[in-house]
């Protein structure tokens, strides 16, 4: 059996069909880039409708295959620059390895956090940790797969206050064309959620959660809708009477526009609405 997924990708299936190909409220351009040396070069640049707020930012990245190394290094508009290294498969096969630290110019503030993942059959281990001041926090995530069963666990530890910030435990299942996944978080919230791909051309997704205490349940469905390899339709609806559009076109290669619409059914016509427009430009 090949290695499971880590934490944070369980459930990614059910959640990338109502959240990808989604813009409500914004315009956005994603241009990327390959010089002939390979490196490879990515702008996004995002404009708020309601509050005309403008961010972007511009990342490098160059890979070193025969070390297997990656360089990264970022900046965006609030003025923060990042470095990024990565090495995979030098420490052992399965072993991962980055060094990741932002600098602000304008105030000053330094962060920095190492990540590593192990992963093998059965079996995927994460171990972040954020240096602070006061003391680095440690972030950990095991999840172990046998026969399309998933379970995993996730935490957090402050080791200024000495403290669990986060105790996370997640069960899923995944064969074929069908995944489901449940989880528990610090043992007040729950989760769950179901995707189907019902065939090669179209995928459904279910996502529910809840709090403990609380008679407020969040719930949602979506799909896709693939009508030829150019183009994709979506919609998605929630427990809030929000319903969602979306619509994807390859004009041609290295081109793709997203359009999407978000209707407030419950306030149809207090407005509200939101619309959102996508280009991505690739060579």
């Amino acid at each position: 059996m090949p290695a499971p997924p880590c934490y944070a990708d369980l459930g990614k299936d059910a959640r990338d069909v109502v959240t990808k190909g989604y813009h409500f409220g914004l315009n956005k351009l994603n241009v990327k880039t390959k010089t002939s040396n390979g490196v490879e070069f990515t702008v996004d640049q995002s404009s708020n409708t309601d509050t005309g707020k403008v961010a972007g930012n511009l990342e490098t990245k160059y890979k070193l295959s025969d070390y297997g190394t990656t360089l990264i290094e970022k900046w965006n508009t609030d003025n923060v620059l990042g470095v990024e290294v990565t090495i995979e498969d030098q420490l052992a096969i399965g072993s991962k390895l980055a060094f990741d630290t932002s600098f602000a110019p304008a105030t000053g503030k330094k962060s920095g956090k190492i990540k590593t993942a192990y992963k093998m059959d059965y079996l995927h281990l994460n171990c972040d940790v954020d240096f602070d001041f006061a003391g680095p926090t440690v972030h950990g995530a095991a999840v172990a797969g046998y026969n399309g069963w998933l379970a995993g666990y996730q935490m957090s530890f402050d080791t200024s206050k000495s403290k669990l910030t986060k105790n996370n435990f997640a069960l899923g299942y995944s064969h074929g064309d069908f995944t489901m996944h449940g989880n528990v978080n610090d043992g007040n919230e729950f989760g769950g959620s179901i995707y189907h791909k019902v065939r090669d051309d179209i995928e459904t997704s279910v996502n529910l959660s809840w709090t403990a205490g609380s008679n407020a349940t969040r719930f949602g469905m979506g799909a896709k809708y693939t009508l030829d390899k150019d183009t994709s339709l979506r919609a998605k609806v929630n427990n809030a009477s929000q319903i969602g559009f979306g619509y994807t076109q390859a004009l041609r290669d290295g081109i793709k526009l997203t359009l999407s619409s978000m209707i407030d059914a419950k306030n149809f016509n207090a407005g509200g609405h939101k619309m959102g427009v996508g280009l991505e430009f690739e060579a």
